[in-house]
């Protein structure tokens, strides 16, 4: 095909829902900071950059990234493991890795290697094989050793994902569904171990949304605040830019964790949904 061609064949109606997703966002981040500045224009620089990146990678046949499938597996596994050695600490985490002054969290590059690399082997196993247990091993070995290292870092969201987006591929490959029941059955009886691996931050965090109100100024804080502000946008919402416990910053951490309650203050319940 012609470059001409493999435009055409885009679905040009799903890059646009995805420019305007990101065009809401950016909106978001505007009322945030009240203007362009530091959020919005950022984003809009990033999501320039990454659409065109989107667009390249989408024109390249679908059989070169199979080839290099798990090339670019073990390149975010030596990333992580780079990260681990070298790695630079931000927020209490070690995440990071610098590029040219460029900073780089190889977590977020992990989680599309993963899904590639296990689309990969799924490619190569027949759908009589995927029935038995030992054709799981190498997909299992390849979803904990990412997560494992992430945990390290450590990043429990980002390792859930890893788990999440790694079970969304078992299940698209034809995994039987018993055999997520049995490895959902074992997560549960390794909870008490889990439990103990977790550093206090990670406990209090499960603890105070279990029970906000037990630390109200303090670990509970961010809860009780975001859900003031999901109850001041009421039904319809107190309008774009005009949110009080957003914009007289009540609510902590607006622009990130938080950005989709100062979503609903500014648009109610029915922007929420």
């Amino acid at each position: 095909l012609t470059f001409g061609q493999k435009l055409s064949h885009l679905d040009w109606p799903l890059v646009l829902l995805l420019i305007m997703t990101t065009a809401f966002g950016i909106a978001m981040l505007y009322s945030a900071a009240q203007g362009w500045d530091p959020w919005a224009s950022r984003q809009l620089v990033r999501f320039g950059i990454g659409l065109g990146l989107m667009l390249v990678i989408a024109l390249i046949d679908i059989r070169v990234w199979m080839r290099y499938a798990y090339v670019f597996y073990f390149l975010g596994l030596a990333l992580l493991a780079v990260v681990e050695i070298a790695g630079f600490s931000g927020m209490g985490a070690q995440r990071w890795i610098s590029l040219g002054g460029f900073n780089f969290q190889p977590s977020e590059f992990m989680k599309m290697m993963l899904v590639l690399g296990l689309a990969r082997y799924f490619h190569s196993v027949g759908l009589e094989d995927i029935s038995r247990i030992r054709f799981l091993i190498v997909p299992l070995v390849m979803i904990l050793a990412p997560t494992t290292l992430v945990l390290r870092q450590p990043d429990l969201g980002t390792a859930i994902m890893l788990i999440l987006g790694g079970a969304a591929i078992l299940f698209v490959a034809g995994v039987r569904l018993w055999k997520f029941a049995v490895g959902i059955a074992l997560g549960f009886g390794a909870l008490p171990v889990a439990w103990s691996m977790l550093r206090p931050y990670q406990r209090q965090r499960i603890l105070t949304f279990l029970d906000p109100e037990s630390d109200p100024l303090g670990a509970g804080y961010h809860i009780l605040q975001s859900k003031i502000a999901l109850g001041s946008g009421g039904i319809t919402g107190k309008g774009f830019l005009l949110g009080t416990q957003s914009q007289l910053k009540f609510l902590p951490e607006r622009h990130t964790d938080f950005i989709f309650t100062m979503l609903a203050e500014e648009f109610g319940l029915i922007g929420g949904l």
